[in-house]
């Protein structure tokens, strides 16, 4: 279970809170797999051995599935030039995609991409994810909004902290063993969240993972997904040309 035991240590939890910061863990790379260069990752899933990722930028968003082993678009559905792709989730045969500014979720039918809907919520959108009931929402700020999958109502609200400070521009999600995964957009780390508390369990820090030769054009640290039958973590970035499956290595 490479995620949670980590060099042999129990993972840390919601029930064994610290008043200092959260620990910080680093990594190890398992494998990196090719990725589009061109685009801008703001959300990734992978569910049943098919990567899914949502793009951003005004006239070049996109929703793709994606060959894992080959960086390969498979399927594409381009949004219209005014909506800025954000985060997505998967619920059952479902897939939602949250916009930046706009105010509008799409939901598509998962097998083919074709819309079923449309939601709005107030504010920004940037990560999305589902924990088995709920989907739950960034918007760049401290707080994690949780909807009804099925009325796409907000149900509920949570401020996410270290050692009692709020935790800033909270950005794509992803939940892996009971806590939300994030990263912290313009930094090379990932917070563990428990989502009873809200509190940062623990850091991911993934500096140096994309490599200098790699660097040129790329931007920010964007990207997480969970292979739950594999136990296998994937991160990556906007514009890399590189996924990495990594395990976490105890500092």
């Amino acid at each position: 279970m490479a995620f949670l035991t980590c060099g042999g240590t129990a993972p840390i939890n919601g029930t064994a809170q610290r008043a200092a910061a959260a620990p910080t863990f680093s990594y190890r790379v398992v494998r990196s797999f090719p990725h589009d260069r061109g685009a801008y990752t703001q959300g990734l899933v992978y569910r049943n051995d098919v990567l899914y990722e949502s793009t951003g930028l005004n006239g070049q968003s996109s929703l793709r599935e994606v060959r894992l082993e080959t960086g390969e678009v498979l399927r594409i559905r381009r949004l219209d030039q005014r909506y800025f792709g954000e985060g997505i989730a998967i619920v059952g045969t479902l897939l939602y995609q949250l916009t930046w500014q706009t105010e509008v979720g799409f939901v598509y039918d998962v097998a083919t991409f074709e819309p079923k809907r449309t939601f709005a919520y107030p504010g920004e959108g940037w990560g999305l994810t589902y924990d088995g009931s709920r989907l739950i929402m960034s918007d760049g700020s401290p707080v994690l909004r949780f909807l009804d999958p099925s009325t796409l109502r907000e149900i509920g609200r949570m401020t996410v902290r270290d050692a009692g400070v709020p935790v800033e521009e909270l950005n794509e999600l992803e939940v892996v063993k009971g806590e939300i995964l994030a990263n912290v957009y313009q930094t090379h780390r990932i917070a563990r969240i428990s989502p009873k508390t809200g509190n940062v369990t623990a850091w991911i820090d993934l500096s140096g993972l994309l490599a200098p030769r790699d660097a040129a054009g790329a931007e920010v640290l964007n990207g997480i997904a969970y292979d739950a039958g594999k136990d296998r973590l994937f991160v990556t970035g906007k514009l890399w040309p590189k996924l990495f499956e990594i395990q976490l290595v105890e500092r």
